[in-house]
């Protein structure tokens, strides 16, 4: 590996795989385009001469915190040139495609999808009786946000017990009969496992206060204070938490200092103890047998700290907001510790037993076959915060042996902006993040795609702002970010009433919050001086709140969620977007993501294809060509715009023509809209039209 230093040049660092992340993730928080960086003045400039010149930016030590990141990790092979080339899809080195590629993910809140009893909170019964609608919808695989037994001070991810199920959500023998019913239907099932960090209530970290210097002090970052501490002194380091305040808490019973990323009663685990990594190999295990087919890592690349906790560099505290992130968002033995779970955890030893469940096979027209074979490796899913696109490959690409698929925040925010601001998301930076993203990819790595979950607000509100209660535009937009997510190459992965377009709440007072980050945000504005309604205002565009209301199942006060009192009562009144109305209507969200997945489920040049952008410069047009090794050709259109655009020349007439004869298929002439909400092409596209037509497929009805 080549040794960095300050006389290093961008260009040098910007190969670099971290390096570029870094440089990125920095310019799109400042609102800055990459020719700050590539352009030949700045790219052949030293690292120590750029850090001077942004001095009033970056602080004076970030040149040296940037280099001990870069030095943690081993550069690998440039990044290809052009788009990723489907046709050869990435893991075809593998003796089978994986099935994860080729699935549609659905997550479910299980807080607020179902309540089967009554009382108001949403449980896996609740989950039970809903599988034929998930099943109908085209769903591969189920997602649960937690449901191991936790106090619940972050709504379950802050575990308790990792082998038992949260009372208000039901027993063991409920999630045995959920993932035998997602067998049975032919849907896999994955879990959330949160191991960054427990609940303080869990028994490690008991058993670690009452013996600080025993087996279980070292499965947590526990430090002594100054000699008669009591609380009152500096903490270890300056690290500040994610949801406020500094990162430690004193523990007067151990008299230490216990680190926590998030919420107080959240705490972190020591990953450089081969204990904690053999104690959470074992849980995967676990469940496993059960029947679960793998799980979403939550942060999981927060899991390796830099030796010592080092106090973290301020101008990169000040830039990113949170003090310390530079010696843990991508540590130095992360890429060991996952490839050491992968193989310890997720992989199928020989002599393993086989699990009590297993999916059942499931065609391409949807019929549910035999029930197939324990799947060698169970998936891993990466929530990976604050990882770019290079570092994610470095995670997930195939033959690496740690995750198959990490998220990237990126694709949630505009360039210069957070979940906090109050701004309209412009979906033409979706065009380009995407463009970007799946150039830069190769044949063995593999796209996540997502726009919504339980920790973000809506995207429909987020593009449509104080808009997003006009039925039509609504619908519009909701079927916009469905053609996207549904037909680029990657695995899609659906939020929970995504599929009925739902959007934020309106919410009008801070007791309407039930989410711990947003009350604390809210505490924290109101001691900052702002008024109470200057504080909701600055919570209410990030709140996790708005996504993790009831399931609007049907019209009613507590729209079929609960014959109770919701545990997070909903603040809308809208008619037509709930499941029930949804239905039956032919042009509805519903039936569109329907229709959408079952066309991507019959046509492999949709899952399995190449991809090629079509007038990939334009402002306002999306457009690209999936094609498949058996001549299938599919275009698919999106007007990312509010108002009518007239569509770009290449995709049109006899350029059009050409380009579909390059790609092996017939002419313009048949060219047939399958799908969408219009039947026919024209010069002109209407407000967010999208359109989704085959070559020498059969005409459809406009939804």
């Amino acid at each position: 590996m080549a040794r960095h230093n300050g006389q290093t040049r961008i260009s040098d660092v910007y190969a670099h795989p971290v390096g570029r992340d870094a440089i990125d993730k920095v310019l799109l928080q400042l609102g800055r385009s990459r020719r700050w960086v590539t352009n030949p003045v700045v790219a052949n400039l030293p690292l120590a001469a750029v850090a001077r010149l942004a001095r009033r930016s970056v602080g004076p030590g970030f040149a040296d915190a940037f280099l001990a990141v870069l030095a943690d990790h081993p550069e690998r092979s440039a990044v290809p040139d052009g788009p990723h080339d489907a046709a050869e899809p990435p893991g075809a080195a593998q003796p089978s495609s994986p099935w994860w590629r080729s699935a549609v993910f659905y997550q479910v809140y299980p807080r607020s999808f179902a309540d089967s009893d009554g009382d108001g909170i949403g449980d896996l019964r609740g989950v039970i009786s809903h599988l034929d609608y998930l099943a109908d919808l085209g769903v591969d695989c189920v997602w649960l946000s937690p449901i191991f037994d936790s106090p619940n001070m972050d709504m379950g991810y802050d575990v308790r017990d990792y082998r038992a199920v949260m009372e208000e959500m039901g027993t063991l023998e409920d999630l045995d009969a959920l993932i035998a019913g997602c067998h049975q239907r032919g849907m896999r099932i994955i879990l959330d496992l949160v191991v960054n960090h427990t609940s303080d209530q869990h028994e490690w970290f008991h058993a670690a206060v009452r013996d600080p210097d025993g087996p279980y002090g070292e499965y947590y970052h526990l430090r002594p204070g100054v000699a008669g501490e009591d609380g009152s002194g500096p903490p270890p380091n300056n690290w500040k938490a994610f949801f406020g305040g500094q990162a430690w808490r004193w523990i007067p019973e151990a008299e230490r200092w216990a680190l926590h990323l998030f919420a107080p009663g959240q705490m972190d685990l020591n990953w450089d103890n081969p204990a904690v990594r053999r104690e959470v190999a074992e849980i995967v295990r676990w469940w496993r047998e059960r029947g679960i087919d793998g799980f979403r890592l939550d942060v999981i690349n927060l899991i390796s700290k830099r030796p010592g906790l080092p106090d973290g560099d301020d101008g990169i505290g000040d830039l990113i907001g949170f003090p310390g992130i530079e010696n843990y968002f991508y540590g130095p033995n992360l890429h060991t510790y996952l490839r050491e779970l992968r193989a310890q955890g997720f992989t199928r030893a020989p002599d393993e037993p086989e699990p009590v469940s297993t999916a059942r096979a499931r065609d391409r027209d949807g019929l549910i076959g035999d029930r197939l074979p324990p799947d060698p490796v169970g998936v891993m899913v990466g929530e990976t915060p604050g990882v770019g696109v290079e570092m994610g490959r470095l995670l997930s690409a195939a033959g690496r042996g740690e995750l198959d698929l990490v998220f990237n925040f990126d694709v949630l925010e505009n360039p210069g902006r957070i979940r906090w601001d109050d701004y309209r998301y412009d979906l033409r930076y979706l065009k380009a993040y995407y463009q970007d993203y799946l150039a830069r990819l190769g044949p063995d790595d593999h796209l996540a795609l997502f726009i919504e979950n339980h920790d973000n607000p809506r995207m429909v509100s987020k593009v449509l702002g104080d808009q997003d209660h006009i039925p039509h535009q609504r619908t519009a937009v909701a079927k916009v970010l469905a053609t996207i997510q549904l037909t680029l190459p990657g695995t899609p992965f659906i939020f929970q009433g995504q599929e009925i377009g739902a959007i934020n709440q309106d919410f009008t007072s801070v007791i309407d919050l039930r989410d711990v980050e947003s009350r604390d945000r809210f505490a924290q504005l109101r001691q900052d001086g702002r008024t109470e309604a200057q504080a909701l205002a600055e919570v209410l565009p990030g709140a996790r709140d708005h996504s993790r209301v009831p399931m609007r199942w049907q019209p009613g006060e507590t729209t079929g969620f609960s014959t109770g009192d919701p545990w997070q009562p909903g603040m809308e009144d809208s008619r037509g977007f709930t499941v029930l109305e949804q239905d039956g209507e032919p042009a509805s969200v519903l039936n569109f993501y329907r229709n959408l997945i079952r066309l991507r489920r019959a046509h492999p040049a949709l899952t399995e294809g190449d991809v090629h952008f079509c007038a990939p410069r334009s402002r306002h047009y999306f457009g690209w060509l999936r094609t498949g090794p058996d001549g299938e050709v599919w275009l698919v259109e999106v007007n990312l715009t509010g108002r009518p655009i007239r569509r770009p020349r290449q995709v049109l007439g006899n350029r059009l023509d050409a380009m579909l004869r390059r790609a092996g298929a017939g002419g313009a002439d048949e060219l047939a809209v399958v799908l969408g909400t219009t039947g026919t092409r024209g010069k002109v596209m209407a407000p967010y039209q999208v359109v989704v037509a085959g070559v020498g497929a059969t005409p459809g009805v406009p939804h």
